[in-house]
């Protein structure tokens, strides 16, 4: 894919409110090389205040290639789920050394949260989203605390809930930079070839979106690739990229042939409420 025409980009002022800085931020990176962009955000808008959430999924070498370019000592959050193909780990640990990333954190939720909430290992079966607010959801609001603004791999073409995705947003904590979202699966493609990079050994298979290997499927021929995450169910998201706004989590499971009663979005506020989060009967 080509890049859009490079623009002048001057510095933007540190103390804009959050929803002008998005505006202004938008405006000025909207047009810019997507390296350009990054090299702005990194080192001249949040200089030690920003960080890169990465799958290091089937997409995800492109981006953490253009940073490790710029610097590679970025700090980038790897959100280990427990529930990762083993090809995931064994990918994520080959990039690192591949592009001499020097600042992967992994992080997840704790082994109490993991034997309360889902002590079977069977949660995504029955509320994948309850099992993504305290996998995924949970552990990045904990790592994102000392950070101002994230980057994201996100692109337009992975499908409807993301079609509308702009350049730069403020889900109410923190602005995220998504410098891919006008990107087409082809100009991924275009570039991972002739950069060399690494592939992740399940594309190959035909996993074109991957994360937990409970929620993850081959792509079907004409479908978008979110349209292979947690098949059966309502859902598109894990809950990151959506403000938390909601009820409470049952741990309890729904009746027989029911799919799911609640949201990740839903489930997150009660998840991140403190002592309930590991009570046996929060709801």
């Amino acid at each position: 894919m080509s890049e859009p025409v490079a623009m002048s980009v001057p510095r933007i002022p540190a103390m804009l409110a959050p929803p002008d800085l998005v505006v202004d931020l938008e405006s000025r990176l909207a047009e810019s090389l997507v390296t350009q962009a990054l090299q702005i955000a990194l080192k001249e808008i949040f200089p030690g205040r920003i960080a890169v959430v990465s799958s290091f999924g089937a997409e995800s070498a492109v981006l953490l290639h253009m940073v490790a370019v710029i610097d590679a000592a970025t700090p980038v959050l790897f959100i280990d789920t427990g529930r990762h193909f083993g090809e995931t780990l064994e990918y994520r640990d080959r990039l690192i050394g591949h592009l001499g990333l020097k600042d992967v954190r992994s992080i997840g939720p704790s082994a109490e949260e993991a034997a309360t909430l889902d002590a079977d290992f069977n949660r995504a079966t029955w509320d994948p989203d309850g099992c993504c607010a305290f996998r995924k959801v949970r552990p990045l609001e904990r790592a994102l605390a000392g950070f101002d603004a994230w980057i994201t791999g996100r692109k337009r073409f992975q499908g409807a809930t993301r079609s509308g995705l702009p350049i730069v947003e403020f889900d109410g904590t923190h602005v995220k930079v998504n410098p891919l979202a006008n990107w087409s699966a082809a100009g991924i493609e275009a570039y991972i070839a002739g950069h060399q990079l690494p592939v992740h050994p399940l594309v190959a298979l035909g996993y074109r979106s991957i994360s937990c290997a409970s929620c993850s499927s081959i792509s079907r021929p004409g479908e978008d690739p979110r349209a292979a995450r947690w098949r059966g169910f309502n859902k598109t998201e894990c809950g990151i990229h959506r403000p938390i706004a909601g009820r409470g989590l049952s741990l309890s499971k729904p009746s027989r042939g029911t799919k799911t009663t609640a949201t990740a979005v839903e489930t997150a506020e009660t998840m991140m409420s403190g002592p309930s989060l590991l009570s046996k009967t929060c709801s």
